[in-house]
């Protein structure tokens, strides 16, 4: 298997076990804060980083890596989850999908700005096309209009789309998993803070649900997802392999549809056709 195809195959896993966040963060919030939902899954994340680094002996990183890693801890640790569940609280969850299509391109542009990458024009069109057909179908479903819950998803966008990028290019040299380690034992003080501060006063009433969510996303959706993530981002390209993301509000429905009993539509459907195509074309003219 050559590095593109590599990248492109760990990148889709860790796009696949990212789409499943969505539907277990609305099982855990069901029953706990959302701001302690964010400490605490960054929590349990850090304390199994932090072992695996000290199990496979892994050198510290360069004093001129903390910088960077501090900029994928803000970014992805602690800004999307926490920015995101706030503003979850105020809008229903399919308008999070117009923010979320913008991921691809906010990734593509950090990794530009960071990584030096020069996609060609195609690739630009492909990823607009691909982010606008995201944004009319949740458009499509109906939205509210909350201004403040907007601007936190933007931001969210923003802050995601650049620990993205600088993930990538860091663990082209570093490694993926050892870039997610490193910034999870990083942002660990923070998180246990943010935890402790916001910790319910009684776990009795939590159901056995909510627990399945905080564990899913604590272990996959903090960790081992970006294992995978960060290696596809390196292998494959930023840009290119961040493409992959405008599928993941479609297989997030799907699982939602499964696990939650949501209905799937024909307009779901059509759009996640079109999205593929768009991921196609991004792809081969990436380079």
């Amino acid at each position: 298997m050559d590095r593109t195809t590599d990248g492109w195959l760990s990148g889709g896993i860790g796009m696949a076990i990212f789409s499943g966040s969505l539907p277990a963060t609305r099982m855990a919030v069901a029953d706990f804060d959302p701001v302690f939902l964010t400490g605490a899954r960054a929590v349990i994340a850090g304390l199994l980083g932090l072992a695996l680094l000290v199990a496979l002996r892994q050198p510290r990183p360069r004093g001129g890596d903390v910088a960077s890693l501090l900029v994928v801890a803000a970014g992805v640790v602690l800004g999307f989850p926490l920015l995101t569940a706030l503003a979850l609280q105020h809008v229903p969850s399919a308008h999070s999908i117009v923010f979320i299509g913008l991921l691809p391109l906010s990734t593509a542009i950090f990794g530009l700005l960071r990584a030096g990458e020069r996609p060609r024009p195609a690739f630009w069109a492909f990823a607009l096309l691909g982010s606008a057909l995201v944004a009319a179908f949740a458009l499509s479903e109906g939205l509210a209009v909350a201004p403040a819950s907007d601007g936190l998803m933007l931001a969210a966008v923003l802050v995601c789309g650049l620990g993205y990028a600088e993930g990538g290019r860091l663990s082209r040299r570093l490694g993926g998993w050892q870039v997610i380690c490193w910034a999870l034992v990083l942002a660990l003080p923070a998180m246990l803070v943010i935890a402790a501060a916001t910790r319910p006063s009684s776990l009795a009433p939590v159901d056995q649900a909510a627990w399945a969510g905080l564990a899913y996303v604590s272990v996959f959706s903090m960790l081992v997802g970006f294992v995978f993530w960060y290696r596809g981002l390196a292998l494959g390209g930023i840009a290119a392999v961040g493409q992959l993301q405008l599928l993941q509000p479609f297989l997030g429905l799907v699982l939602a549809a499964l696990l939650l009993g949501e209905s799937v539509s024909p307009a779901m459907v059509a759009a996640t056709l079109g999205i593929v195509i768009c991921v196609a074309g991004a792809r081969r003219f990436a380079g």
